[in-house]
């Protein structure tokens, strides 16, 4: 994945508006734009000072524009035209902040454009800077689409019901479980038998029961939200330290045969003797 630090200048692709964004107009006529609602991305806030005033109860995030962090989660998060302008590992990080920020039953609605002709990074007309841009496809409900845009409806994995493998549990989530991040191919969730306090499970979206049967893409995809869930673990409970182990095949442990990636907090005393860790799969060859 490329560096972050390649990036710079993606909030350079904002514009001033002083009509609704095509995307808004369409959600608010439909009535979808509910609740407690957060602009995520937007730029110079036309969206959401237009939107207030029609009485609708917006936030606005945009990390340059207008950077304090929301502090609540949301029925209802607009996202437009980010996506498009973020690389790769971006693109995930804000997925994952948006599971976050969003209610167990609320619904994200995200505008990705159709009519980008170049994907890569290029000079922008105006600031003359590099800035870049790119085609993106979600595995979310397509809600619109036309030759320009195209906008997905994203809701919490455990809040839609799906028709294949009906008997996984990691396919088809309890919905009263809490979810705590989700990004296009992966999502985390704590552990229903945890081991220690904030026990968490990572688990791809595709069923697959043997961690080295992912592709690459889907293998970094898992880690890379682990040092997520990581950070959220860490926040939450304040563990000493980490265990992190996948079970692979029956004779491992395997009980669940779809992959999942146990981080397992560790805090002082939860064990006599925490020498050897991982090691103690096999207990006698634990201590050396």
């Amino acid at each position: 994945m490329e560096n972050l630090k390649s990036n710079p200048n993606s909030h350079l692709t904002a514009k001033e508006r002083d009509t609704l964004s095509f995307p808004a107009k369409i959600l608010l006529n439909k009535n979808l734009i509910v609740g407690d609602v957060l602009d995520f991305g937007c730029g110079y806030g036309s969206d959401v000072k237009l939107l207030k005033a029609q009485g609708i109860n917006i936030d606005g995030y945009d990390k340059f524009h207008f950077p304090d962090y929301p502090s609540k989660k949301f029925d209802t998060i607009i996202c437009f035209y980010v996506l498009n302008v973020l690389l790769p590992e971006e693109q995930a990080t804000v997925l994952m902040e948006l599971s976050q920020l969003i209610k167990p039953t609320g619904k994200v609605y995200i505008a990705v454009r159709r009519d980008l002709q170049f994907e890569g990074f290029r000079t922008h007309k105006i600031h003359q800077k590099k800035t870049y841009q790119c085609n993106v496809i979600l595995n979310s409900k397509s809600f619109f689409r036309n030759e320009n845009c195209e906008i997905y409806e994203y809701q919490h994995y455990n809040q839609t019901k799906r028709t294949e493998k009906v008997d996984c549990p990691f396919c088809n989530p309890d919905s009263e479980r809490e979810l705590i991040v989700e990004s296009a191919t992966a999502y985390a969730i704590y552990d229903k038998f945890p081991v220690n306090r904030g026990h968490a499970l990572v688990i791809p979206k595709k069923h697959c029961s043997d961690y080295f049967d992912l592709s690459f893409k889907e293998q970094a995809a898992c880690i890379f939200m682990l040092n997520r869930v990581k950070e959220i673990v860490s926040e939450k409970f304040n563990p000493d330290g980490f265990n992190i182990g996948i079970n692979i095949g029956e004779k491992a442990g395997q009980t669940v045969h779809h992959v999942h990636i146990h981080l397992i907090p560790r805090y002082d005393g939860d064990v006599e003797e925490p020498r050897g860790g991982v090691r103690g799969v096999i207990p006698k060859r634990q201590k050396y």
